[in-house]
């Protein structure tokens, strides 16, 4: 039996990688570079982590490589291979989508611009799933461990013992986070305050309260905690806050790598039904560097 035809209203791919980073940086946190971005990872992405040991001591006339030590350690980021695999009937779209497009004949056609249609509703969809799994997720079904997932695992990381945040307690809450900031990270110039929704919330009826009801109106100012610059994403939980370095956070990806796709395919000419394939095939997945430079809130 001869391979079926897919007509020219099925989309293939050959673009795909352009749409996969659309879907993905579309993610609040990697839309605006939040953290640091590690592409084309095709299977695994190691980082060295070094630690010195008495780097620094008193001059003599000798050398000494047994006192000063440096201790390597790796830290590993394994993408995660994810998919969409959706099946939408034409009929259903008669009531959401112009006769005109759809055809006037009883055969209907793909409209020539549901492709894109389609990719750019499904995007928005990944878009929405990769935010939450960088900063929530744990490995199971369509995820990846998030950065929580993994700052809980690690002992080094230093923990804030959280509660349901208010307006009444914002500002007590935030500070005990930037008391918990190790020395060393404090007033780097990469030292973001990664705040939940509900935080951000808080924190602007915080303000409203103090007299600043129009500081933060319309996002015209970055808003900032005792000068440390604060990132809002929805992919936190609701009373959750991480302070970190954006250095010190990755995301991965193996973006251009070849098992990248996506496809929409009418499936008129292959089997008769009325039904609409879309397939997107990608990787991602987070992992932090040095965990003592990081303070979790939970």
């Amino acid at each position: 039996m001869p391979n079926p035809t897919i007509t020219g209203s099925s989309y293939a791919g050959e673009f795909a990688g352009k749409y996969l980073a659309a879907s993905l940086f579309a993610a609040k946190t990697l839309d605006e570079a939040a953290v640091t971005i590690l592409p084309n990872i095709k299977y695994k992405a190691a980082m060295k982590v070094g630690a010195f040991s008495n780097l620094v001591r008193s001059a003599d006339c000798d050398f000494d490589s047994t006192t000063s030590g440096l201790t390597l350690t790796e830290k590993v980021l394994t993408p995660t291979e994810l998919q969409v695999n959706l099946q939408i009937c034409k009929k259903e779209l008669h009531s959401d989508w112009e006769a005109a497009q759809m055809g006037f004949s009883a055969f209907d056609n793909l409209p020539p611009l549901f492709s894109d249609f389609v990719i750019a509703r499904v995007a928005a969809e990944v878009a929405q799933a990769t935010e939450n799994s960088i900063w929530g997720g744990a490995a199971a079904e369509g995820n990846f461990d998030g950065f929580k997932t993994i700052m809980q695992a690690d002992g080094t990381v230093v923990d804030v013992t959280g509660q349901s945040v208010t307006a009444a307690n914002v500002i007590a809450e935030l500070t005990k986070i930037i008391d918990a900031i190790p020395a060393a990270v404090y007033g780097s110039d990469d030292l973001v305050l990664y705040v939940s929704t509900t935080f951000a919330k808080c924190y602007i009826q915080a303000q409203a309260t103090l007299g600043y009801a129009n500081l933060y109106n319309a996002g015209t100012t970055e808003m900032n905690f005792q000068g440390i610059p604060m990132f809002v994403t929805p992919g936190l939980q609701t009373n959750n806050a991480v302070a970190a370095r954006k250095s010190n956070l990755y995301f991965g990806t193996g973006l251009l790598n070849d098992r990248n796709e996506v496809k929409v395919i009418d499936m008129a000419d292959i089997d008769g039904s009325q039904n609409v394939r879309v397939v997107m095939r990608y990787t991602a997945g987070v992992q932090i560097g040095v965990g003592a430079d990081i303070v979790l809130y939970s």
